[in-house]
């Protein structure tokens, strides 16, 4: 490798950790919106879901399709949730590797298994793999918002009622912190709800006009609200593996740079000490 490639080696890595440095820092921003988003919804997902569980417990007979427990179950739906972008290290791919194994190891279980993928990287993997099974894609949710949470939660609330599946389950990276993202599988329908103790004291408030009634606006905004703390997950998650890979990716480009920059000095200290070599060999036969 001549002085002259060397040195345009080093100039195209310097440009790649430029742009490195700049994704890290606008996913060290993004991060901190999306850490602060999902911090405040967590305790409103977990109320949400005792006062549901407390509603229930006292409700009677009074229930919710959403909340029925069908004995057969014969149609399963996995809902897989990614990022639409990569860059991200190992994010996607441990979520995707974890829905591929549930969906071969419980298709014997089920007659059905359907896929609602959200996230262009769960697109693209499962539409190559598993086409016949992708029922639902969704991608372009780069920013996470109530009404994408309620459309997806309308849509598979609607199917569960009509019977098209029988248990639904997400898979999706879960943020506990900047270096870690835990992949969680958790089952969303039926929605399970917190259960009441028998002999539990009466709910501090009044349920009215019914419980039923309660139930039918509750039940949905809980699905809801649950889907879209994990859309949140997904996000606050993303963010943090960008972060950490782009920090890596700039850090291994310094040593690459510091590599090539050794090589071309002893290249160009060889270059010279041969044309000296040239000149007093010359000067010698004159």
């Amino acid at each position: 490798m001549s002085l002259r490639d060397i040195k345009r080696k080093i100039t195209s890595v310097e440009k790649t950790q430029q742009i490195t440095r700049a994704m890290k820092m606008v996913a060290a921003a993004k991060l901190r919106r999306a850490q602060e988003a999902i911090e405040s919804a967590r305790p409103y997902a977990e109320q949400m879901n005792q006062m549901l569980g407390g509603i229930a417990a006292q409700a009677g007979d009074a229930s919710h399709p959403l909340l029925e427990t069908r004995e057969e179950r014969k149609k399963l739906e996995v809902v897989v949730v990614t990022s639409d972008r990569g860059l991200a290290g190992a994010f996607n791919s441990a979520v995707l590797k974890h829905a591929e194994a549930m969906v071969a190891s419980r298709e014997g279980d089920f007659d059905q298994v359907s896929l609602t993928c959200v996230g262009r990287k769960a697109v693209e993997f499962f539409e190559k793999r598993r086409p016949t099974q992708v029922g639902r894609s969704l991608q372009g949710i780069a920013a996470v918002n109530y009404s994408t949470a309620e459309e997806i939660a309308t849509a598979i609330g609607q199917r569960y009622a009509d019977g098209e599946c029988d248990e639904v389950v997400v898979i999706f990276n879960e943020f506990v912190s900047i270096m870690t993202q835990v992949v969680v599988e958790k089952q969303l329908l039926p929605f399970a709800s917190p259960e009441g103790d028998e002999g539990e004291a009466p709910l501090p408030y009044e349920v009215e006009p019914s419980a039923e009634a309660v139930l039918a606006t509750l039940v949905p905004k809980a699905l809801t609200t649950e889907i879209f703390r994990v859309l949140l997950e997904n996000q606050a998650g993303e963010h943090a593996a960008r972060m950490t890979a782009m920090e890596s990716a700039t850090q291994n480009s310094s040593e690459v740079i510091e590599s090539l920059t050794l090589k071309y000095n002893r290249a160009r200290q060889a270059s010279i000490t041969a044309e000296l070599i040239e000149i007093i060999t010359g000067a010698q036969a004159l």
